[in-house]
């Protein structure tokens, strides 16, 4: 058991390793993590400085527990495809041209470069 009792998860400690070797400009920190049950582990973190490292990791756990939940009930992207391919139909741009479609796959486009570039910022190194 450690001396730290806390109600949630906390960075304690954080420290400079060394410039990124892959990607100029970031910086790698080793932060210092204790956990809800006490334990204590080390994690490393990249960022141009200290606190974008830390709300990079943080970014980084996020979308990791989101991911969980979607592998976890399939059906919310299924409903969220639907939605995004019904808003042009939703919200009245109905015509006789294909602006409709246009718009359902260019939502999707939209989503999916969205998603591309979070998980580039998420994964850079």
């Amino acid at each position: 058991m450690s001396k730290y009792n806390f109600k949630r998860r906390r960075a304690i400690d954080c420290k400079f390793v060394e410039k990124s070797k892959t990607s100029p400009g970031y910086l790698k920190y080793e932060v210092t993590i204790c956990e809800l049950d006490g334990t204590i582990h080390k994690q490393p973190a990249y960022g141009k400085d200290m606190q974008s490292a830390i709300a990079r990791l943080v970014n980084q756990e996020r979308t990791i527990k989101v991911e969980r939940q979607l592998y976890n009930s399939p059906f919310f992207v299924f409903v969220l495809w639907i939605a995004v391919m019904g808003w042009p139909l939703a919200t009245g741009i109905v015509s006789d041209s294909p602006h409709m479609m246009l718009y359902s796959f260019g939502g999707i486009i939209l989503l999916t470069i969205l998603g591309g570039l979070w998980y580039n910022y998420i994964d850079k190194k």
